[in-house]
């Protein structure tokens, strides 16, 4: 019966191998887990601007029917509206619900005859930057357009 030689130096060699694996494996991962970060950050910025347009369009659906016309006047609502989108409050405050949000953004129509439509666009930026430089030449955007809109009848 033989017995097996003990060599020292394979597992060395396999504590090399590990390293390697790990350096190699450890930024991907960082880089997954940035991801998965800005994904929710992403997402919890759409929630604030879906929740933004449902309070806009419910003051101007509450607000906008003009009972003499038997119209819809949004001039009359439209400043308001623009403020609740941005602010969350009917009068200007200091600081938007999202930074970059202004009211330029916001806007507010009509969604035929008995419908009001309120739609906020706001681009994303990820904690990265708004651009990643391109090697060959053309940068890359990261920027990302998110567009809430909601629609109510007019009360």
């Amino acid at each position: 019966m033989v017995l097996p030689v003990c060599n020292l130096s394979g597992r060395r060699h396999q504590r090399g191998l590990a390293m390697v694996e790990f350096a190699i494996g450890v930024p991907v991962l960082l880089l997954l887990l940035l991801a998965v970060g800005e994904v929710g950050r992403m997402l919890s910025q759409y929630n604030v601007l879906l929740q933004s347009s449902r309070d806009a369009v419910r003051y101007a659906a509450h607000h906008a029917w003009n009972s003499t016309t038997g119209a819809i006047d949004r001039t009359k609502v439209q400043e308001v509206v623009e403020n609740l989108a941005v602010y969350g409050s009917p009068v200007v405050q200091a600081e938007p619900l999202l930074d970059g949000l202004e009211a330029g953004d916001v806007d507010l129509s009509d969604d035929g005859v008995d419908h009001i439509q309120v739609t906020i666009r706001y681009t994303f930026v990820p904690a990265v930057g708004n651009v990643l430089p391109g090697f060959f030449g053309r940068d890359i955007p990261l920027g990302v357009e998110l567009v809430a809109t909601t629609v109510m009848r007019v009360l």
